[in-house]
């Protein structure tokens, strides 16, 4: 017979395990990553303070949509400014056929202060469905005023 055996105990460990709970932040980052584009859908517009922050000087010039006091829409695609007036679809058709080519070019609008908030919208709306990914506003700096 076996004398003084005794079976060795095992300490409590007082530790917390904290790999699940990693293994449930990172699934919780992988969800996060993918519904925030998702979520942040539509035009997006930061409406002009005292002094905004003008583009990169490393950019390419932006296309520029434009609306006069009298609601005529004007184009500037870079170069001298095209005084022709145009319709929303003309601005549209020429502004998708930019945007295919340049995807990464910067597009603003620049409107009248005059002109009602809802041709503004209008045109934005029109740029959206051209497949402008991205639409800024132009603003005058407080010293030009």
């Amino acid at each position: 017979m076996m004398q003084g055996y005794q079976r060795k105990r095992r300490r409590p460990v007082a530790e917390i395990n904290v790999v699940p709970y990693i293994d449930v932040m990172l699934v919780l980052l992988i969800i996060f990553m993918v519904t925030a584009p998702i979520v942040t859908q539509g035009v997006k517009v930061d409406l002009p303070q005292g002094e905004a922050e003008p583009l990169p000087a490393d950019s390419k010039p932006p296309v520029v949509a434009s609306i006069n006091a009298e609601g005529e829409y004007f184009l500037d695609l870079g170069g001298s400014p095209n005084n022709e007036v145009l319709d929303l679809e003309e601005i549209s058709t020429r502004v998708s056929a930019i945007i295919q080519m340049e995807p990464d070019r910067p597009v603003v609008v620049k409107g009248d202060r005059a002109i009602p908030y809802e041709r503004v919208i209008q045109l934005m709306v029109s740029l959206q469905h051209a497949g402008v990914p991205s639409v800024g506003l132009m603003t005058d700096s407080p010293e030009e005023k």
